[in-house]
């Protein structure tokens, strides 16, 4: 995989102006890709600041690695963001936080295009779906070894698919013959499950299931509103986390997180005074979620589904 099969990364410029790099001297990109993010940062950052870059695909690493070379203050860590405390060297820096934090996620374009990783229903390969290729589940397995009811339940959820239940029907009964092997078989048993009529319009039939396996597969949203709470607590007062976004679901664990942090108190609204103590974290500063322009899109079509969100800390009493 080399740098040049990663897109150009979703509204940089949109990011920079939130986070102000050129303010910081600790940021870290949690989901690092191919570094087009890190190197939007890394080339504002002040002199003696330092920049992580946390991905759990050894391809991504690789590539943003080569391309963020002529960096010397630039740190790749092979890792998960939703540990990402417990994974940044902080310590060594002298650092206690971070002044900015971005988090891109979902699937990266690079893996999208690299037809043998079985992320894409448009390209033959084996059902795969990691991010992180050491990872003990794929996509095969799910497939293959979960009951109906439970790829029905993932499909409804994760996919916000409305002919879940006749996909999960059709996945199981074409499994029993013989495993589904190839994402193209797949894709030809989510098409002929959904009806005619509905694959007229729209995007293609199979792009809710991929989407829901490939979130089951890589635990997406397990722990996401965790994560998210723990990078904004690792921030340190004046500090800006960012969040990019691809469906509803992601979004709406982060806008609860953000008002939570905004309004942590937990006293009934009957309540005359607050007597629960916990003071506000943080202060949001995107009200609505932040889309691409118009000029952005044209250029990049896959940013068409991404909201971002931020929020700044506004004190220090609590990390986590």
């Amino acid at each position: 995989m080399t740098e040049s099969s990663y897109h150009t990364p979703i509204m940089l410029r949109e990011v920079l102006e939130l986070m102000h790099p050129e303010t910081c001297m600790i940021t870290v990109d949690g989901t690092l890709g191919g570094g087009g993010h890190s190197e939007g940062i890394l080339e504002r950052l002040p002199k003696g600041a330092q920049h992580f870059g946390i991905d759990r695909d050894l391809d991504a690493i690789e590539a943003a690695s080569k391309r963020l070379a002529r960096f010397d203050n630039f740190h790749p860590i092979h890792g998960n963001f939703f540990v990402m405390k417990g994974i940044l060297p902080l310590k060594e820096y002298g650092a206690d936080g971070a002044d900015g934090i971005i988090l891109d996620l979902g699937v990266s374009s690079h893996q999208l295009d690299d037809g043998g990783r079985g992320f894409s229903y448009g390209a033959d390969a084996p059902l795969d779906m990691r991010m992180d290729r050491t990872a003990p589940l794929s996509a095969y397995e799910v497939v293959n070894g979960y009951p109906e009811r439970r790829l029905f339940e993932i499909i409804r959820d994760y996919g916000e698919e409305r002919f879940a239940m006749r996909i999960a029907r059709a996945i199981a009964r074409e499994r029993e013959s013989a495993p589904i092997g190839t994402t193209t078989r797949l894709a030809e048993v989510i098409k002929g499950a959904i009806p005619a009529a509905a694959r007229r319009e729209g995007p293609h039939p199979a792009r809710r299931t991929f989407q829901a396996i490939r979130i089951e597969v890589n635990s997406e949203l397990d722990g996401l509103a965790e994560a998210v709470k723990n990078a904004a607590l690792l921030l340190n007062p004046g500090g800006v986390l960012c969040v990019i976004t691809f469906h509803s679901l992601e979004d709406r664990i982060v806008k609860n997180v953000f008002r939570d942090l905004k309004d942590p108190c937990t006293c009934p609204p009957s309540a005359p005074i607050c007597i629960c103590g916990k003071k506000p974290l943080a202060e949001i500063l995107t009200g609505k979620p932040i889309t691409a322009s118009e000029e952005e899109l044209e250029s990049n079509p896959r940013a068409r589904s991404a909201k971002l969100r931020a929020i700044k800390r506004t004190n220090n009493e609590y990390r986590g």
